[in-house]
């Protein structure tokens, strides 16, 4: 049966977590919603409303990524896909390293497929997410929820929750200014040593299980990375300050949130809101305005309703 709207709520993420790099991912709450509605046959292929702080930097056009990846969805079975209007609410950051277009990914084939009756399995349609991103951190927590670890497996990904202890609290800092994935991992190098490799396998095990335990200690030595982190901060402003004061406001650990610049650092409830106050006033004595918010892990994931 296929339906003339939904509505789709995706959580933002982040990504990485230190050593998880291209694999390990959260989702939280935050998040953007998508509204889809079928147009009458003969009108444009798409009409994109926006609302939020950065609605001026969302296109309405179809190159908009929700419409893209909804155009793709019919598109793979051969078929057209139907005018539509897209109505976006802003609620994850552009370009901070919280996952917006995966939100935008999974929120059009969500749509694509609920519209046209659910044909497709939703094991299939998160394979087409990651395939359309590139790789899954951040799309398997926005469609899922939680704490996921992805693993290519040859064609597919093996997906494993990793639950997540009620005792860490994850707090993001938040920076007015962009880093794009792109230029994030331009600064990367194309090899890394075996002791690199070494290095960062022990420590995302060491993180997972932190991560379950709840254990300080084993997160402040587990979120430590040689792969990515070490060549991304250049290129965000006042990193250090930051990480440094976090650290000293009580957080386990602190690391960049997907490509940044938005950096996450994990703490307790107790510690949560200080850690928060400490990382944006230490933005701001290096001259940049930031939010830090205090939030929860999203269990539920990318969820919708149609009509």
């Amino acid at each position: 049966m296929a339906f003339s709207q939904v509505t789709v709520q995706v959580p933002a993420t982040t990504a990485n977590l230190g050593p998880g790099f291209d694999c390990l991912g959260v989702a939280l709450t935050l998040q953007n919603q998508f509204q889809l509605t079928r147009q009458p046959t003969g009108t444009a292929s798409v009409e994109i409303v926006v609302q939020g702080e950065e609605a001026a930097s969302v296109s309405n056009n179809p190159d908009n990524l929700i419409y893209q990846a909804f155009r793709q969805f019919y598109e793979d079975f051969g078929e057209t896909a139907p005018p539509v209007k897209i109505e976006i609410k802003l609620g994850v950051p552009l370009s901070r390293g919280l996952g917006s277009s995966a939100t935008a990914i999974v929120g059009g084939l969500l749509a694509a497929n609920a519209l046209a009756g659910s044909p497709v399995e939703d094991e299939d349609l998160l394979q087409r997410a990651i395939a359309l991103e590139g790789h899954p951190d951040n799309i398997v927590p926005a469609f899922l929820g939680g704490c996921r670890l992805a693993v290519p497996t040859g064609k597919a990904w093996e997906i494993a929750e990793i639950p997540w202890s009620e005792q860490l609290i994850p707090v993001v800092a938040i920076p007015n200014f962009e880093l794009s994935t792109k230029e994030a991992r331009s600064v990367l190098p194309s090899q890394v040593s075996r002791d690199v490799a070494i290095f960062n396998a022990s420590h995302l095990g060491l993180l997972i299980r932190a991560i379950e335990t709840g254990r300080g200690d084993w997160l402040r030595t587990g979120m430590q990375d040689q792969l990515h982190q070490p060549y991304r901060q250049q290129l965000i402003s006042g990193y250090s300050e930051v990480e440094t004061a976090a650290l000293c406001a009580g957080a386990y650990g602190v690391a960049i949130s997907g490509a940044g610049p938005t950096l996450l650092a994990i703490t307790s409830m107790g510690q949560a809101a200080t850690v928060a106050q400490e990382m944006q006033t230490a933005w701001k004595k290096a001259g940049v305005i930031a939010k830090a918010q205090v939030l929860q892990v999203n269990t539920t994931g990318a969820t919708f309703q149609r009509q």
